[in-house]
């Protein structure tokens, strides 16, 4: 059964990932399309993208990259073996649009955002995974990897929008967040810990959540930290 667990901690293994943050207005690309085309081939089987350079320039990564094809002009080609082809579309259409499928949009009446198709499945399975990972947390880690700030930040506003997600799910996302930022990351890893702990009668009641914390983990002893600190902070007093 899935619905959304509140401030009221409602009975169920999923809920709600609404996040403040989603107040804020989505970032908005305008980059230049006269530059040369870029050809990429993406992940194991080379899906082929093609780009403009001057797009593809706004990530230090990218830019650094075709640099070295400096001399090479009418030949640019860019190689990523270990992409997701689906996550990689994620990360070219926010480049030219500031936003990725499912947009955001905003509710005049509620004076929210929203994402446009609240029914997509928030998902992806990635190559090597056994297990459905949150498509906004795998689009975070490769927007850092590219050097994507603001691209990292409409992600986790998007991921505040979802509901309804299984705790298993949320687990496996939050495994996969940590394997793929470093220890300095203090949004994405953040937002899993707070996420958990404001959700702990929930978990605590979930399968998954005792094997997961059997098999341990760095994220298990930051969750520990955080729930100790949360406990702290309800004893101070106000």
């Amino acid at each position: 059964m899935m619905f959304s667990v509140t401030k009221s901690h409602r009975k169920g293994e999923s809920f709600s990932t609404r996040h403040r943050s989603t107040q804020e207005t989505p970032v908005q690309a305008s980059p230049p399309l006269t530059s040369a085309i870029v050809t990429l081939y993406i992940g194991h089987e080379q899906r082929t993208f093609a780009a403009h350079e001057d797009v593809l320039c706004h990530s230090p990564y990218f830019a650094a990259m075709l640099r070295e094809q400096y001399f090479e002009p009418s030949n640019r080609r860019i190689e990523l073996p270990d992409e997701e082809p689906e996550v990689f579309s994620c990360i070219l259409e926010y480049l030219y649009k500031g936003d990725y499928t499912p947009r955001m949009e905003y509710d005049k009446r509620r004076r929210s955002w929203q994402l446009e198709n609240s029914s997509a499945d928030p998902t992806v399975w990635l190559t090597g995974v056994c297990v459905p990972i949150l498509r906004d947390t795998v689009v975070y880690c490769a927007a850092t990897r590219y050097g994507l700030e603001d691209l990292t930040r409409v992600a986790l506003r998007k991921q505040g929008l979802q509901t309804g997600i299984q705790c298993s799910t949320i687990l496996s996302s939050a495994r996969y967040a940590y394997a793929n930022t470093p220890e300095t990351d203090s949004k994405l890893r953040a937002h899993y810990l707070t996420l958990i702990i404001r959700s702990r009668q929930t978990f605590k009641r979930s399968g998954t959540m005792q094997n997961e914390m059997e098999a341990g983990g760095r994220l298990f002893f930051d969750l520990f930290v955080a729930m100790v600190n949360h406990m702290d902070e309800m004893k101070s007093p106000r």
